[in-house]
């Protein structure tokens, strides 16, 4: 009896070994996807702690290969040549049927591109992508799926909205094989997957939603997206501090990364690409949330410009640079004595740590002593300002509060300002400051090395070289 039990537990050690071999565990990074063949505590691509999340590799021939997608990605690129023969023909894109969305794609749809778009929810990711799909399919074959609504769900969002759908082909779906499949039979020119972090593939042995489910479904559908030079659309989550969910290797496989960003109570959205191999980047479209869907706005600056009647203090009209073009934000800080012993600084849509830093430039350079103030900053429209150009203008604003003097409603300022208290150029002033004379702005404060030596029609362009200075102008 003791040796059977024996015998017993050595083959079930011996089970357990050959399910082991089989099952490989890899663990990557959620911040940079960097692989590691253990878990530790701090990630040592990126020094970021407890990010690391186990991955299964499945061992066994993986579906790519069983249906030939093995030996590359099928672009045909299956041999040497030099540079100069590399064919210099413009990319067939087509559009979206959005001006705005085209924009931010940099020109429109390119055959065999992947993008991702993410968004908080509610944000208007399903309803943008069932907009231009419905209006594709008017003039091509597309292909919808929804793995987190139902179709009655999807028909009665497109009814609201009053849509075309006589077209467009939907599939309720989540298998990433079956969806291949389907899609080689039908072949539509574009297909949306809403949303990946719902798919899966049968070879991994993990949850949807999943940094192994996550990767290799996406890792599957790009590969047949850039075979079949189908446009692929990948909706994606976002974690609370609104990144993408999932890891960060899924930013490197695809073409074009957008971030669809409005909160719930602001009709506004803003269509920001934060990644895009055909097109600049940075680049922002602006839309408006409306009963039947969302609205392109073709002139931004004029919603960002809803100001008061009389002048106030605090406010300030700066020129920002988004990608190609130039837009008009008014900026707004508000400067109140601290009843507390560390005075508070707020900023929404800047950098908070840079408006301390402006905030001791000022101090040091301009003499205006704001260490026992709390500082306000907000940027009108909820527009995200990641450029150095809107350094001068915050200075402006802050001191403008703080003295309790209002601005010349004509005013626009715009330029960078250095730990040494000079005002450095930006890129492309004179088309910001065309741009203001467009809109009606008759005197600005830019930086001496951006004032064209013709100067602007209908515009007096003041030049400073030092924070003093425009401190004195003001």
């Amino acid at each position: 009896l003791g040796s059977r039990f024996l015998c017993g537990i050595i083959s079930k050690n011996l089970e357990y070994k050959k399910i082991m071999a089989k099952r490989k565990v890899a663990y990557v990074c959620s911040e940079c996807g960097a692989d590691h063949n253990k878990w530790q505590g701090q990630c040592s691509a990126c020094n970021e702690w407890n990010t690391l999340k186990e991955f299964t590799v499945s061992t066994a021939k993986s579906a790519a290969v069983r249906e030939g997608y093995a030996g590359g990605t099928g672009l045909g690129l299956n041999k040497v040549i030099n540079l100069n023969e590399v064919s210099l023909a413009d990319l067939p894109r087509f559009t979206t049927g959005m001006n705005e969305f085209d924009r931010v794609l940099g020109g429109g749809l390119v055959p065999g591109s992947v993008n991702l778009i993410g968004g908080h929810p509610g944000a208007g990711k399903s309803t943008l992508l069932l907009q231009t799909m419905c209006y594709l399919a008017q003039h091509m074959p597309v292909l919808y799926i929804t793995g987190e609504e139902s179709l009655q769900q999807v028909a009665l969002r497109a009814q609201r909205l009053n849509l075309p759908t006589d077209k467009i082909q939907m599939l309720a779906e989540t298998d990433v094989e079956q969806i291949v499949s389907i899609a080689k039979n039908h072949t539509p020119k574009v297909i949306v997957i809403d949303s990946i972090q719902v798919m899966h593939t049968p070879g991994v042995e993990s949850a949807p939603g999943s940094v192994s489910q996550v990767r290799e479904s996406a890792a599957y559908l790009t590969r047949f997206a850039k075979q079949s030079n189908t446009v692929l659309f990948l909706v994606g989550h976002v974690t609370k501090d609104g990144s993408l969910a999932g890891p960060k290797v899924l930013e490197h496989m695809i073409d074009c990364s957008i971030m669809l960003e409005g909160d719930s109570d602001n009709r506004f959205r803003t269509l920001r690409g934060i990644k895009n191999r055909f097109g600049a980047v940075n680049e922002l479209g602006v839309f408006a949330m409306m009963e039947t869907g969302l609205k392109e706005i073709k002139n931004p600056s004029s919603i960002f410009l809803t100001r008061s009647d009389k002048p106030v203090s605090g406010s300030v009209v700066m020129v920002v640079w988004e990608g190609t073009r130039p837009i008009l934000v008014e900026i707004q800080a508000l400067v109140d004595e601290s009843h507390f012993g560390h005075p508070k600084r707020v900023a929404v849509g800047l950098d908070q740590n840079r408006l301390s830093m402006l905030l001791a430039v000022m101090h040091r350079h301009g003499g205006v002593h704001t260490g026992d103030q709390d500082v306000y900053i907000n940027v009108v429209g909820g527009v995200r300002v990641s450029e150095t150009s809107a350094d001068l203008a915050l200075l402006m604003s802050v001191l403008s509060s703080f003295r309790d003097r209002p601005l010349d409603q004509d005013l626009v300022v715009f330029g960078e300002v250095g730990l040494s208290g000079e005002i450095r150029p930006v890129p492309s002033g004179q088309e910001r400051l065309k741009e203001a004379a467009k809109h009606g702005f008759t005197r600005a404060i830019a930086p001496k090395a951006n004032i064209p030596k013709g100067g602007i029609e209908g515009m007096k362009v003041i030049a400073v070289e030092h924070i003093s200075q425009a401190l004195e102008i003001m």
